[in-house]
């Protein structure tokens, strides 16, 4: 079964601008799926998985594109950085035959790789100027209802028009609890897969093909409880001297591990906004994981009931929320880090999602239960910036949008990525 996915119009776009695409995602999100759905029909194919073709590919890569003409797709290409130097050549030998003969350039190669950690570098000496490159993560829960979603929006005018659109699109605590439960990566979703069984099986390959090459052998155990640990810390602003001493780890290898769970797309770590009109901003980022059903297996939750009433329930809500949002913005071929931050000073008044967009700000607070009656009561400390502060939203459990004052309106969290 296969769900289509938001991000294939920006993939599209791509495909006509730009000779090479590569796509990023932590692995099983569906990058592979999706590269053959939209070129597979035209496209070549090959997977760096193959041994043979790796070894191929890390002996001759010349022989490897002579093996393999372009148009191609190739999968889990951060195995072999190499070849992105043989096709800055084909591409730039190709580029100039097309001005030759005056002819429209086409796209010649769809790179897809789980681990930018082992390719960013490759991609900025080799390829800068001639990819596309866009990031894939787990199934939005518009696309696990296969209605076509866009990047985060705040008009509250489009939003109120939405909800007359979509069927059936409230749903209660019980169902988002658990869709928080399930996540979004598709053998769950579509139920191919046990989830307690594919998640074991998925922290198990994740370890074994993107981590002990970049960790010391002797680690790999703590690397696990690493990531329970951060699990259970999901939502929370990232002190790393607290996880160090915590886990007795320095603080060099606290970063280093973040970093790998980060460039594989298992974390996001939403940036505090920064100004020079306030000095009193607190600077940790807050930690989010990307999957919130690997985040709650990773946890030991055994279902989205107890999931639901635990104390950390309105971190895994706000989750939620923050990795819906970042979603719809990758999926739109979008960087959310140059327009999604948080606020919090050290007076401790913050605002969950801070959207910076066309010079203003937007803030929204995220509420698991609905609203308390001044739930917008900390946007008014955005004043002290020179940038207009626009009407804010509050997303929470209820059933419809509507206005609470005129800073503010609620947003069913049911309709959030519409």
């Amino acid at each position: 079964m296969y769900l289509k996915r938001d991000i294939e119009k920006a993939l599209l776009k791509a495909a006509g601008s730009f000779q090479v695409i590569t796509l990023y995602g932590s692995r099983q999100v569906g990058k592979t799926t999706t590269a053959m759905r939209l070129f597979g029909d035209t496209f070549g194919f090959v997977s760096l998985d193959d041994m043979d073709e790796l070894s191929l590919a890390l002996g001759s890569p010349k022989a490897f594109f002579e093996s393999h003409p372009w148009p191609l797709i190739v999968d889990e290409v951060q195995k072999a950085p190499i070849l992105l130097s043989e096709i800055k050549r084909i591409v730039d030998e190709q580029r100039y035959l097309w001005m030759k003969e005056d002819k429209p350039r086409e796209l010649m190669y769809v790179l897809t790789g789980s681990n930018q950690f082992e390719l960013q570098e490759g991609i900025s000496e080799s390829l800068a100027g001639r990819t596309a490159v866009l990031n894939m993560s787990g199934l939005t829960q518009m696309e696990k209802r296969s209605i076509p979603g866009g990047p985060f929006s705040v008009d509250f005018d489009y939003l109120l028009r939405a909800q007359g659109e979509v069927p059936g699109f409230y749903k209660s605590a019980a169902d988002i609890f658990n869709c928080i439960f399930e996540g979004g990566l598709p053998d769950v979703v579509t139920g191919q897969s046990d989830r307690d069984l594919y998640f074991k099986s998925y922290i198990d390959t994740y370890i074994e093909k993107d981590v002990r090459k970049l960790i010391a052998a002797s680690s790999e155990l703590q690397f696990r409880r690493f990531m329970s640990f951060l699990a259970l810390r999901t939502g929370q602003e990232l002190i790393y001297s607290d996880i160090s001493r915590d886990l007795g780890i320095s603080v060099d290898t606290c970063k280093r591990w973040l970093s790998i769970l980060e460039t594989s797309g298992i974390i996001y770590l939403l940036q505090p906004y920064m100004s020079n009109a306030s000095k009193r901003i607190v600077k940790a980022p807050k930690l989010y994981f990307m999957d919130t059903g690997l985040c709650s297996y990773l946890c030991k939750w055994p279902s989205a009931e107890m999931l639901m009433d635990c104390a950390m329930s309105g971190a895994f809500f706000e989750t939620y929320v923050v990795s819906e949002v970042i979603k719809s913005y990758f999926n739109s071929g979008m960087d959310p880090s140059g327009y999604i931050y948080y606020y919090r000073d050290i007076d401790k008044k913050e605002v969950d999602i801070l959207l910076v967009k066309d010079g203003a700000l937007y803030p929204v607070e995220i509420k698991k239960g609905m609203a308390p009656n001044k739930p917008t009561k900390n946007f008014k400390v955005l004043s002290k910036y020179n940038q207009p502060v626009m009407r804010g939203m509050v997303i929470e459990n209820t059933d419809k949008v509507r206005a609470i004052n005129d800073e503010a309106f609620t947003v069913p969290v049911s309709l959030l990525g519409i």
